[in-house]
């Protein structure tokens, strides 16, 4: 072991995986302050950590060693990934997570801090303008037809867009994005108000809103 590894080669590889960690972590907590979605997924967070960390160990281990450069482009050209990227802004996390243990692997700091930082003041930039308004999607069920009528009139002049009516029986569903500028939701209560609806479901939606 003492042949192959010095003391100074094995510091090196300690203080690339934890900095690759250090960095993995800090892409793990941009991403939990920024994400949008409805349901918080935990295991891409830990995801972007260790993606981090394995890549900078496949990356030092193939800069330092041609033979297990060689075993290792193998092995990884028969893996099939099968999971599902749903969200856009996942795959640009889960590519900055790779490209940043690459980075860290061949000793490029700077590059990865510089990346980094830059990578942050985008997320942050559009965050900002983002957060001007807020899109709901809202669901109400009402009994009769003419309670659509009522319904249009308590929406007024708000900047809504129908996206279906369902009608069940007696019962009709309509499923409307609703954009508003601050977080007054007195509609709402004017909609339950309606004699003939029976209830309505406000959700927060992270979707682009095209007037």
């Amino acid at each position: 072991f003492s042949n192959i590894y010095t003391l100074n080669s094995i510091v090196t590889m300690v203080i690339v995986l934890l900095a690759a960690m250090l960095f993995g972590l800090y892409i793990c907590l941009i991403y939990n302050k920024f994400y949008r979605g409805v349901v918080y997924n935990r295991s891409f967070a830990i995801t972007l950590v260790g993606m981090s960390v394995m890549t900078a160990m496949v990356t030092t281990a193939i800069s330092s060693n041609v033979v297990i450069s060689l075993g290792m482009v193998g092995a990884l050209s028969i893996v099939r990934y099968r999971t599902a990227v749903k969200e856009p802004l996942d795959l640009l996390y889960l590519f900055w997570s790779i490209t940043t243990g690459i980075t860290v692997g061949a000793q490029m700091y700077p590059l990865a801090i510089v990346a980094a930082l830059i990578m942050t003041l985008i997320l942050v930039g559009f965050n900002m303008k983002k957060t001007r308004g807020s899109l709901y999607i809202v669901v109400v069920h009402y009994r009769d037809e003419e309670a659509y009528d009522q319904i249009r009139q308590v929406m007024g002049t708000m900047k809504y867009r129908i996206k279906s009516r369902t009608v069940r029986g007696n019962t009709n569903e309509m499923a409307m994005e609703v954009y508003l500028s601050n977080k007054n939701m007195v509609f709402v209560e004017k909609l339950k108000g309606i004699d003939e609806v029976e209830d309505v479901t406000t959700i927060q939606y992270d979707g682009e809103y095209h007037a």
